[in-house]
């Protein structure tokens, strides 16, 4: 629960699991991420009707991209965070267990999603996705792109109602106590990011709703790599490490793996204002 602002401070003991069904742990976090998906398979059923596309290929669209965004952010996370622990347990990468003492497994649920590799994995997922019906690849990632940050809105208030990836030290009125990991007053850098996201989707959607048409193939794409991962490199300033190699980095490791993905937003941006520039002078 939340308890009694203290100096301002907000004091956050949430309990990530919701309740406890017959040995079924119903958590906040899976059910954040279900509803984020949710939401933006709503929001891309409008989006396809709008743009004349069949909705049958939607629920393709679902399938191959919560497969791409899953496994992509649980091995983005093994092998960007943890190689060494998961080289050796090569099998916890793939299932829900973690070796205990004895010799045996126990049952933990996935400990570890890397958004950087679910994009990565989302976009590769739309590879195949695009040579399965035949759409074109940059049209269909550009219309992901509208929705992608209010997905990510909700992974980061799943974080939140997990007290993870906090925030630093801070004295600023609006500070978090996250009480399940210490008494310190930190940076609420989930709920930061949470609301930057929310933003990012809304520029995106009235981008749409009023630019489509005049816009060329990419630059939805292309804008929503440079605003995802902006944000997200400037709120790591004030996040604490998520691992002990990073200790000591001028740029961590969140940082380090949104530097690709803001250059190659770049590039798509500069290549549909390219085409829009030629094709303006063709007109002229």
């Amino acid at each position: 629960m939340i308890s009694s602002m203290t100096l301002g401070f907000i004091r956050w003991n949430i309990d990530p699991e919701i309740a406890n069904i017959l040995g079924f742990s119903w958590r906040y976090y899976g059910t954040l991420f279900v509803t984020g998906i949710l939401l933006c398979i709503a929001v891309l059923k409008w989006i396809f009707k709008r743009e004349n596309i069949a909705l049958e290929n939607l629920d393709t669209l679902t399938i191959y991209g919560v497969f791409g965004i899953f496994a992509g952010a649980r091995l983005g996370h093994c092998l960007f965070y943890e190689p060494a622990y998961y080289f050796t347990h090569p099998l916890e990468m793939l299932l829900p267990i973690q070796a205990t003492a004895d010799g045996g497994f126990q049952f933990t649920g996935y400990l570890g999603l890397a958004s950087h590799g679910g994009a990565l994995g989302l976009i590769l997922a739309l590879v195949f996705y695009s040579r399965k019906t035949g759409q074109s690849l940059l049209a269909t990632i550009d219309l992901i792109a509208v929705v992608a940050a209010l997905g990510a809105t909700f992974i980061r208030l799943a974080n939140l109602m997990n007290s993870e990836i906090i925030g630093m030290p801070t004295t600023m009125p609006w500070a978090f106590i996250f009480e399940r990991v210490d008494d310190i007053p930190r940076h609420p850098a989930q709920l930061y990011e949470a609301i930057l996201y929310l933003l990012i989707f809304g520029i995106m959607l009235l981008l749409y709703t009023t630019r489509r048409e005049k816009l060329k193939k990419g630059f939805f794409f292309g804008l929503v790599l440079v605003l995802i991962f902006t944000a997200r490199f400037f709120v790591e300033f004030v996040k604490e490490d998520q691992v002990a190699f990073e200790d000591g980095m001028t740029f961590n490791m969140g940082q380090l793996l949104s530097l690709p993905y803001i250059f190659t937003g770049m590039g798509f941006l500069v290549y549909s204002l390219m085409q829009n520039n030629r094709q303006t002078k063709e007109i002229g």
